[in-house]
């Protein structure tokens, strides 16, 4: 369910994570770390910048840092900043119409998969990843 896209990003964000005196690290450091293209991977971070997940710092000693502790930043907010989760509300199966009225024939079992989904984003937080990485970034 997760793209390879927001799997770079939350990968990047847990080696973030993982710097207990939350230093700037550059975005190549990470795609080295992580094992993905670096100006791939600037962009994602820029991006999770200007949502407020990361801080950005341009010149000598900058790169990204998380915006806050990693007890406070939920799965969530990383992968809605790459993958649009807004688009799972949509019927499965791509009808207009669907609805719990009219129902398409994956209606019931879609909104269980993307309730659980969703609820493990939002449960689950950079520190959780981070703890138990030990030093692997996933």
């Amino acid at each position: 369910m997760i793209s390879r896209t927001a799997l770079h990003t939350l990968k990047a964000a847990v080696v973030l994570a993982q710097d207990p005196e939350q230093r700037y690290h550059g975005a190549g450091e990470i795609a080295q770390a992580i094992h993905a293209p670096a100006n791939y991977l600037g962009k994602m971070l820029q991006s999770l910048a200007r949502q407020g997940v990361l801080i950005s710092q341009k010149g000598l000693g900058g790169g990204f840092k998380l915006a806050r502790d990693p007890h406070d930043i939920t799965l969530y907010e990383v992968v809605e900043g790459i993958d649009d989760l807004s688009r799972l509300s949509g019927c499965f199966l791509g009808r207009s119409k669907c609805s719990a009225d009219h129902p398409c024939p994956l209606h019931q079992q879609w909104g269980r998969i993307r309730g659980n989904y969703l609820a493990m984003l939002n449960n689950f937080t950079l520190a959780d990843l981070a703890s138990h990485t030990h030093g692997d970034p996933m």
